[in-house]
Formats: structure tokens, C-alpha cells, sequence
């Protein structure tokens, strides 16, 4: 069912609209829980536009597994998609950085709240991401110290590779996840692929997840095919930046384990043939960050590798 969930008036008599799909379990079929499954709050992001069409795809096919309501937003920020940009276009701000908005406010924080208000009460919300055009990144899940207890084992359910806990001091309270688990709604936020790009496989790995999620808790019973098993890290991350200008070519492979001292890749120079720079791994581990886009400053992140963690 296609519901509007808010609107707002914009110039030259047009209408921004944003939508959700919400599914609803057969006729006798117990509807007592939610999941929310938002994506596209940034502009740039298009990796949770696969996921949410497979999602979609895989309820409506089997319906009678579904024992919950699923909501499905596939573009929260559909001015930016549209344009694409980052943030919303004509308010020149990032949706993700002024949760959960104010009612009375101006128009984005309206539209920020509609979001926060219409989400609240879901039992999980998942908050798909892409990264940016610069940098691909492995399927993961980030959360904060402070709600680790109670997100870690449904983020060992969704089927990444790794699931990245991070110091609550690095918290911006103004995202969507830290709005949705301060009013009680245990929210996820994945991280996948590279910006304005989509990777099926990967989409296909969170889509399996999130039923895999869903399964464990109580809302559907139709078969997942899971097949990974995430590292949980306590932010025990190496990164690693760049220190010369040029072309990044990266010689390891992203998603693969690294040794110390292994070639990550090399910084040329088009001008005059030469390596201004050959890039080693700090430490051993997995590759989860790797550069995508080739132009380099000193200081341009290259890689991440995630050193220390645990798989049980």
C-alpha cells in the first residue's frame, strides 16, 4: 500500500512528497509487530534502492510468511536523488544532521520530523546507507557504545561482514538512528558499497538479512540463505591516509585480509611517470574501506582495516 507521509510546498506550484510502501500480513496472519526499513536519506546514496526493490519483491511473492507489518521507504530524501546531491536541494541541508527536526520549525525540520514521527513505534528500524563516491565500502553495521548492548546481537543477524562499534563520543545526535533509538525504537544503520553506484550482490546479501532479522523475530518464516557470519569490532581500526598527491591505484583487493607491510596500492604521477608513493597495510587485517575514486590530496583517505574483533 502506497501511503504519503508527508509533503511540503515548494515554488512554481510544485509538491515534495515522501512515500512509503507498507505491507501487511494475510487476513488471520498476527500483524502485532513493525519493521521500518528507510533508505535514501542521502541523495548520493542509491545502494538501499536495490535492497528496498528485492525487499519488496521477496514480501509480496510470499505473503503468507509475513507476520508483521513492514514498512518500506525508499527515498526519504527524493529532492536529492532526483538531483543528485547529498544533502536536500533548495534548503541546502543534510537531512541526516537535523533530526529529529521540530514540527514548527522551518521546512526541512518539519519534513525531519514527519520522518521521526511516522518511523517511532516500528520494533526495528534498519537505515541503509551507501558511502560516498570516493570510497567503497564493505556491507556493515555501526553503532555506538552506548546502544551496543541491545543492537549488537540483531546486527549479527543481518548478514555483514562486520559490525563496527564505535566510541559514543563520535556521535552526532542529530543522524536518524540516534533520534529513532532515544525515543525507544532500536535502530540499525548499514553501511555498503560507494556512492551513486549500485552493487547487486550486495544488496542481495542485506535483503537476505534483514528476512533473516525478521525471522529471528517472529515476523516471517519463509527460508533466508545467510551466508556470512560479521567480525564484531570494538573500534579497533587502522586507517589509512594519504601522503602525496596523485592517481590512487589500488593493488589489493577490497573485502580481503591484509598483511603488514603488504602494497595497498600506489600514488602516480600522470605528469611525469613517477610513484610518488606506494602505500602499505599499518597492520594485519580485513580491508573493508577501499578508495574508489583515483584523485588523491595529502591527507585523502585511502583504506580502512579493521585489526581486531571476534566472530562469535
Amino acid at each position: 500500500m502506497d501511503i504519503t507521509v508527508a509533503g511540503l510546498g515548494l515554488a512554481v506550484h510544485e509538491h515534495l512528497e515522501l512515500h512509503k510502501n507498507r505491507i501487511t500480513p494475510l487476513p488471520g496472519k498476527d500483524g502485532g509487530k513493525r519493521i521500518s526499513v528507510v533508505t535514501g536519506i542521502h541523495g548520493d546514496e542509491l545502494e538501499g534502492q536495490y535492497a528496498a526493490w528485492l525487499l519488496n519483491r521477496r514480501l509480496m511473492e510470499h505473503p503468507e510468511y509475513l507476520h508483521a507489518t513492514v514498512d518500506i521507504y525508499p527515498a526519504v530524501n527524493p529532492l536529492g536523488i532526483n538531483t543528485i546531491q547529498r544533502s536536500i536541494p533548495l534548503f541546502d541541508v543534510d537531512l541526516n544532521r537535523i533530526f529529529p527536526g521540530e514540527n514548527g520549525g522551518p521546512a526541512a525540520e518539519y519534513f525531519a520530523n514527519e520522518i521521526i514521527n511516522d518511523v517511532k513505534g516500528s520494533d526495528i528500524a534498519v537505515d541503509i546507507h551507501a558511502s560516498n563516491i570516493f570510497l567503497r565500502e564493505m556491507p556493515q553495521v555501526r553503532i555506538s557504545e552506548e546502544t551496543a548492548d541491545a543492537l549488537v546481537p540483531l546486527a549479527r543477524l543481518l548478514n555483514v561482514d562486520f559490525v563496527w562499534i564505535y566510541p559514543a563520543a563520535t556521535v552526532l545526535q542529530s543522524t536518524f538512528a540516534c533520534s529513532m533509538n532515544s525515543v525507544g525504537t532500536r535502530c540499525l544503520v548499514v553501511e555498503m558499497g560507494v556512492g551513486m553506484r549500485l552493487t547487486p550482490a550486495y544488496g542481495e546479501q542485506l535483503t537476505e538479512g534483514i528476512l533473516n532479522l525478521m525471522r529471528s523475530e517472529d515476523m516471517w518464516d519463509g527460508k533466508t540463505h545467510c551466508t556470512h557470519t560479521p567480525l564484531i569490532s570494538r573500534d579497533e581500526v587502522a586507517f589509512v591516509n594519504a601522503g602525496a598527491a596523485g592517481i590512487f591505484m589500488a593493488q589489493a583487493q577490497h573485502g580481503s585480509p591484509v598483511k603488514k607491510g603488504q602494497l595497498l596500492g600506489i600514488i602516480a604521477d600522470p605528469l611525469t611517470g613517477n610513484i610518488n608513493e606506494r602505500v602499505t597495510a599499518p597492520e594485519d587485517g580485513l580491508l573493508f574501506t577501499l578508495r574508489e575514486y583515483p584523485v588523491v590530496y595529502p591527507g585523502s583517505l585511502l583504506a580502512r582495516i579493521v585489526t581486531g574483533g571476534s566472530r562469535e
